[in-house]
């Protein structure tokens, strides 16, 4: 996939988890940073909504991915990077924001607070990633 495909496609994706947000549980996701809370809320209530079949491979993968797109591409908006798509593992591909010498795993973290610890947080990953990469202003 190229750098251009693997682009356009977590734009798209993050489009989706717009419209999934909405037409799921009317909530509006803006693309702004203040909206990534709101992801946190929105992955515990699919579980919620829709139990174990939330969690079936398919439907997990679909939403993390949208959802770590979504967060991803607010965080590249404010500091650059660009998407990789990792195929080390063929059977399981998955795809980082690299920004600089960082690279930052939105879809397993939203997989995490999914499916093995609703206690981990996809804003505060977001805003550890955010502060990471912003120069110091002291």
């Amino acid at each position: 996939m190229s750098p251009e495909e693997i682009n356009k496609l977590m734009s798209e994706c993050a489009n989706d988890a717009v419209s999934a947000a909405s037409s799921e549980f009317d909530i509006t996701l803006d693309h702004s940073p203040a909206s990534v809370a709101l992801v946190d809320k929105i992955l515990l209530e699919y579980v919620e909504r829709y139990h174990d079949k939330a969690l079936e491979d398919e439907a997990v993968f679909t939403i993390c991915n949208i959802y770590g797109a979504y967060v991803g591409e607010i965080l590249k908006a404010q500091v650059g990077g660009s998407w990789i798509y990792d195929q080390t593992n063929p059977e399981a591909p998955s795809v980082f924001l690299q920004v600089g010498e960082n690279t930052y795993a939105f879809a397993g973290i939203c997989f995490e607070r999914m499916v093995n610890d609703s206690k981990v947080s996809v804003n505060a990953y977001y805003e550890i990633a955010l502060n990471n990469l912003k120069p110091n202003q002291h």
